[in-house]
Parts: C-alpha cells; sequence; structure tokens
C-alpha cells in the first residue's frame, strides 16, 4: 500500500513538472510563430512599430522579453527579427529552473523562414 502510494506521488511528481515544462515550451512555439507573421507582414513598417508589435505579443504569450532584447535588421530582402529571453519554470514543488529560449525569423517577400539558436 506504501509502496503504491509513493509510485503514485512520483508520476504526479513527474507529470506536474512535464505539464509545466510542456507549457513554457508551446508558449514559446506560439509566440516565435505569431513573431514569424509579424516578419512576414513587416514590409512598410519602422523598426520602433516592429518592436512595439513583438513586445505586445511577448506580454500576450507571457514570455518575460526585456526590450533590448529584440534585435531586428535588414539585409537585402531580408529583415530579420532575433529575440531571447529566459523563463523560470517551476518544475517541482519548491524547485525552479531557468530556461533559455531564443530564435531568429528571417522574412522574404511575404515567405517566413525560421532558424533555432543553440539553447544553452
Amino acid at each position: 500500500m506504501i509502496k503504491t502510494l509513493i509510485k503514485l506521488a512520483i508520476v504526479v511528481l513527474v507529470a506536474n513538472a512535464i505539464w509545466r515544462a510542456g507549457s513554457a515550451y508551446v508558449s514559446y512555439y506560439r509566440f516565435k510563430d505569431a513573431v514569424a507573421d509579424v516578419a512576414v507582414s513587416s514590409k512598410n513598417k519602422t523598426d520602433d512599430d516592429l518592436r512595439k508589435k513583438v513586445m505586445q505579443l511577448a506580454m500576450e504569450y507571457d514570455a518575460p522579453l526585456a526590450e533590448d532584447a529584440v534585435a531586428i535588421r535588414h539585409e537585402d530582402n531580408h529583415t530579420y527579427i532575433d529575440a531571447s529571453y529566459e523563463q523560470t519554470v517551476a518544475v517541482f514543488p519548491g524547485y525552479e529552473r531557468q530556461w533559455a529560449f531564443s530564435f531568429t525569423v528571417d522574412s522574404q517577400a511575404g515567405a517566413a523562414f525560421r532558424r533555432e539558436l543553440p539553447n544553452p
């Protein structure tokens, strides 16, 4: 009986950790896709307008993004939006971990390409 309760408690803790980490990653991927949509429609928009939209999306997707962590650059017909942030995830009760998320979005004439940056 006690072994069963211990096993059940372990399963609940692992499921909780997976749920919390998974939620952070789902939010990250949704945020990244929304930024890609912004990059695709970036024609005739200023860098400040793009930065404001990315920051608005960060608030919408609960990404703790600092304004200075967003870099926007233009090369030829490409618009690149780089962003990175760290998010605290409560993996287990009493144990939190900082997870780094970063991405680069490259758009050109209505097409978007995503490139992952290594997460340390």
